[in-house]
């Protein structure tokens, strides 16, 4: 029986790595990118399929739905791995207009909602399905205000929020779904280097992705509503 995965914006980055990496232990990979072009390319390289995809846009993610049900007739995995981070000439959050805000969430959580509510009808049709949120450290409550936090500097008010909020979508999905097969949990990849941070990070994609397939691939003993990490769970 195929297992089928679903990557947003998996024609770069970290979404790539993921889907190259279930790939090579047999999952159908499924590469959603809006970009067609772009899109159509990677999941060339990858020798896997594509399916458009633009997460802000409900009627592509309603018609990749439809596509997957038709192909496939349900769905294994879900790697909510799209995500922006608007460039701001002066970061602080007294300077960070409510535009930037909304085009930020538009992608990083409304965009998250959009998917998972389109693709929970497929998902529950596996009989283990995982979903996968990509968060960020930068989205710990509790390391933003301590102090002694290698993040207490960063003040991205737009991008850390909206990790923030991704990971209380995590935690609300997981509760509706805690009595089904279904185990939905945010992922660290930590600083890799990509596009969203012009490749100043110092961990590669490879790496990132590494928590993405260990979380869409967990076995039933494994968490739900958690916030991981390589090495283990992240305070909230």
């Amino acid at each position: 029986m195929t297992t089928t995965a679903l990557i947003t914006g998996a024609n770069k980055g970290i979404g790539y790595e993921v889907a190259r990496q279930l790939g090579e232990r047999g999952i159908t990979a499924i590469v959603g990118a809006r970009d067609e072009e772009r899109g159509r390319a990677a999941a060339e390289r990858l020798g896997r399929p594509y399916v458009r995809l633009d997460v802000t846009d409900e009627a592509s993610v309603q018609a990749a739905a439809k596509w997957i049900e038709r192909e496939y007739g349900a769905l294994d995995i879900l790697v909510n791995n799209a995500g922006v981070a608007v460039p701001q000439d002066d970061p602080r959050p007294s300077a960070t207009s409510a535009a930037t805000l909304r085009e930020t969430y538009e992608v990083n959580v409304f965009g998250v909602v959009t998917v998972t509510n389109a693709m929970l009808p497929l998902l529950r049709r596996s009989p283990a399905a995982r979903i996968v949120n990509m968060s960020s450290e930068l989205g710990s409550v509790t390391m933003a205000v301590d102090p002694d936090s290698p993040f207490w500097p960063h003040h991205f008010l737009a991008y850390n929020s909206s990790k923030s909020a991704l990971n209380m979508l995590t935690a609300i999905y997981a509760k509706e779904l805690w009595d089904t097969p279904i185990k939905v949990n945010a992922a660290n990849p930590g600083y890799c280097a990509t596009d969203l941070n012009a490749h100043t990070g110092f961990r590669t994609p490879e790496q990132g992705a590494a928590i993405a397939v260990r979380l869409a691939t967990l076995d039933a003993d494994g968490p739900s509503g958690a916030f991981v990490q390589d090495d283990g769970q992240l305070p909230w």
